[in-house]
C-alpha cells in the first residue's frame, strides 16, 4: 500500500513538473537566445517603417494563426502534397499578409540562434512589436511555443470570423477559443489600423440601414456596385495609421465599415463596451494587451510537441 502511495506521489510530481515545463514564459529564451526579441523587433520596425499598414497585417496574422489549431504558426506553411495550406482559405486568400516580414525576422534570429526560436513565437512577438510601433500598448509576450507540422484549411474556413458575422456568431466563435465578449471587442479595436477590400463592405454601403449616409457615399467612390473588388478603404477613416480608440467612436456614429464591425454597436450586448472604450482610451489599450496575451495562449504546442522550423513556410 505504501509502495503504491509512493509511486502515485512520484507520478504526480512528474506530471506537475511536465506541466511547469510546458508553461509559456516571458523569460523562455533568456539563456538560449537572449537577443531574440531585439532581433525580431528590428525586423518588424523596418517593415512597418516601409509600410505603415503592415502593423495591422502582423497583428491579424498572429490572430489568424491562433484561431486555427492554436498559436502554432500553421498559417505560415505553404501548400505541399501532404499539407493543405491555410494561406488559401477564404478568410486568408489574397487578404492575410506579412508572411515575408516573419520570414525576414526568422532569418535574422537564425543567424544568432539557429534552431532555437519558433516561428509561432516570432508571430507573437511581431504582433506585440507592431502594436507598440504605431502607438499601441506593449506587453510581456509569453514564449515557448513550438511549430506545428500540420495545417488545416478546413478549420481556417470554419473557425475564423467572417465580415458578415452577427454579434451572436462573433461572441460564440470567440468563446470557443476561451475569449470573452470584452476580449472580442478589445481585439476588434485593432481594426483602427486596418484596411478592407471593396467586396467585404459593398453590401453594407449600398444596402444597410444602420450606416451614416455621408460615410456610405464617400466609400462608394472607391467601391462601385460592380468591379473594384480589391479596392481598399481604411477601417478607421479618421486616424488610419495610429493605434487609438477612434474605431469605437466611429461605430457610435454608424461609421463601421464592415458588418462585423457595426454589430458591436447596434443595440446589442456589447454596446456598453464600445461606449466605454470610446470614452476611455487607456482602458481600451489595457484590455487589448490583456486580450492579446490570452489569445497568444490558445492551445500552444510545448515541450516536445511539434518542432522548431528552420524555415517558417515548410516543415523540417
Amino acid at each position: 500500500m505504501a509502495a503504491k502511495a509512493a509511486a502515485s506521489f512520484i507520478l504526480m510530481l512528474f506530471f506537475l513538473s511536465t506541466a511547469c515545463q510546458a508553461k509559456l514564459s516571458s523569460s523562455f529564451y533568456d539563456k538560449s537566445c537572449p537577443n531574440a526579441e531585439s532581433a525580431i523587433r528590428t525586423a518588424i520596425s523596418a517593415a512597418i517603417a516601409r509600410e505603415r499598414r503592415m502593423a495591422a497585417s502582423l497583428i491579424r496574422l498572429h490572430f489568424h494563426d491562433c484561431f486555427v489549431q492554436g498559436c502554432d504558426a500553421s498559417i505560415l506553411l505553404d501548400e505541399t502534397s501532404s499539407i493543405q495550406s491555410e494561406k488559401t482559405a477564404g478568410p486568408n486568400d489574397n487578404s492575410a499578409r506579412g508572411y515575408e516580414v516573419i520570414d525576414k525576422a526568422k532569418s535574422e534570429v537564425e543567424k544568432i540562434c539557429p534552431g532555437v526560436v519558433s516561428c509561432a513565437d516570432i508571430l507573437a512577438v511581431a504582433a506585440r512589436d507592431a502594436s507598440a510601433y504605431v502607438g499601441g500598448p506593449s506587453w510581456a509576450v509569453k514564449l515557448g511555443r513550438r511549430d506545428s507540422t500540420t495545417a488545416s484549411r478546413d478549420l481556417a474556413n470554419t473557425d475564423l470570423p467572417a465580415f458578415t458575422d452577427s454579434l451572436d456568431t462573433l461572441i460564440s466563435g470567440f468563446q470557443k477559443k476561451g475569449l470573452t465578449a470584452r476580449d472580442m471587442v478589445a481585439l476588434s479595436g485593432s481594426h483602427t489600423l486596418g484596411q478592407a477590400q471593396c467586396f467585404t463592405f459593398r453590401d453594407r454601403i449600398y444596402s444597410a440601414s444602420n450606416i451614416d449616409a455621408g460615410f456610405a457615399s464617400t466609400r462608394k467612390r472607391r467601391c462601385p456596385l460592380t468591379g473594384g473588388q480589391a479596392n481598399l478603404a481604411p477601417l478607421d477613416s479618421v486616424t488610419p495609421n495610429s493605434f487609438d480608440n477612434n474605431y469605437f467612436k466611429n461605430l457610435m456614429r454608424n461609421k463601421g465599415l464592415l458588418q462585423s464591425d457595426q454589430v458591436l454597436f447596434n443595440g446589442g450586448s456589447t454596446d456598453s463596451i464600445v461606449t466605454e472604450y470610446s470614452r476611455n482610451p487607456a482602458k481600451f489599450s489595457s484590455d487589448f494587451a490583456s486580450a492579446m496575451i490570452k489569445m497568444g495562449n490558445i492551445h500552444p504546442l510545448t515541450g516536445s510537441a511539434g518542432e522548431i522550423r528552420r524555415i517558417c513556410s515548410a516543415v523540417n
